[in-house]
Parts: C-alpha cells; sequence; structure tokens
C-alpha cells in the first residue's frame, strides 16, 4: 500500500514524496510528528530535554568532566559517533581517575525509552520505581535526549487537562 500511495502523490504533483518503508509504530517510535488520535497525547518526546553532554567511550575522563560541568550537568551520555547510546556517565564515576578513559567507568546499558511512550504512563511507572530520569532513544538506539520526571510531571499539570 505504502508505495502505490507514495506513486499516487507523486502522479499529483506533490514533489517531496517519501516512501516510510517500516511503518507507523517506527515513525512514531522516532519520534516524529503525528496526526488524527495520536496528536492529542502527551508522549515522553513531548518533556524530553534535548541538550544533553554526550562522549565517547575513547575519552579522557578528566576532558568529559570539564565539558559537562561547563555545560551546567551532571550527566553525560556515552554515544557511538552515529549517536547510538552505549553507557551513561553519573555521580560518583566523576571522581575517578582523571585519566581513566569513558569506557572503564562509565554504566553500561541504560534503560531507555521511546519517544512516542505515553506521558502519564511512564511518569506514573518513574514514580512508582523512585526514577529521577530516563534515556529517550529512537527505535535503533539513537539518544533523543533525557526525560526527567520533574519535567514530566510539569508538563503533565500544565497541558493536562483538569
Amino acid at each position: 500500500m505504502s508505495p502505490r500511495a507514495a506513486c499516487r502523490l507523486e502522479s499529483l504533483g506533490f514533489t517531496q514524496v517519501f516512501d516510510y518503508v517500516t511503518g507507523m509504530a517506527d515513525w512514531t517510535a522516532n519520534g516524529l510528528p503525528t496526526e488524527g488520535q495520536l496528536a492529542g497525547v502527551l508522549r515522553a518526546g513531548d518533556a524530553v530535554q534535548r541538550d544533553v553532554p554526550t562522549c565517547r567511550l575513547t575519552e579522557r575522563l578528566g576532558d568529559v568532566v570539564k565539558h559537562v560541568k561547563a555545560a551546567g550537568q551532571n550527566v553525560c551520555i556515552v554515544t557511538s559517533a552515529e549517536g547510538v547510546v552505549i553507557g551513561r556517565l553519573r555521580g560518583a564515576a566523576f571522581n575517578a581517575d582523571p585519566d581513566a578513559s569513558i569506557e572503564s567507568v562509565m554504566e553500561t546499558g541504560p534503560t531507555t525509552t521511546r519517544p512516542d511512550d505515553a506521558l502519564r504512563e511512564l511518569t506514573e511507572h518513574m514514580g512508582a520505581r523512585k526514577v529521577g530520569s530516563m534515556l529517550v532513544t529512537t527505535s535503533t538506539g539513537r539518544l533523543i535526549g533525557i526525560l526527567y520526571r520533574k519535567d514530566a510531571e510539569e508538563k503533565l499539570r500544565r497541558e493536562s487537562p483538569p
């Protein structure tokens, strides 16, 4: 159906037509815009903080700590060159030997969520488990940002109907 619809749109004169082969579930899991019933629900992507310090496995901890502090943050996400989440630095990791590699001090395999997850349910889940933040990634594991529970709760208070 999708290739036929794309072909028909082109025949009607549309010049920027894309055939998104992987489907609607992947589209929303990547935080791309939606319409209809899906558009009215607050999602994790609506409250995510996108400006997050990142680093690579081979960097020196001392250099990364300077970068993170200059950004006014207390966390750094370890990513590949393509932006895929590999690990996370926070807390005591920042106090390790400044000459240590990021790989030697990072937390591996941090829990992630997708930008299309319903914000209310996700926030309740985080609250029940006393989780203050969660990484938000695309369906292929690329970092979108960090969802802080306090930001999500505030977003729900401001934008949800009474």
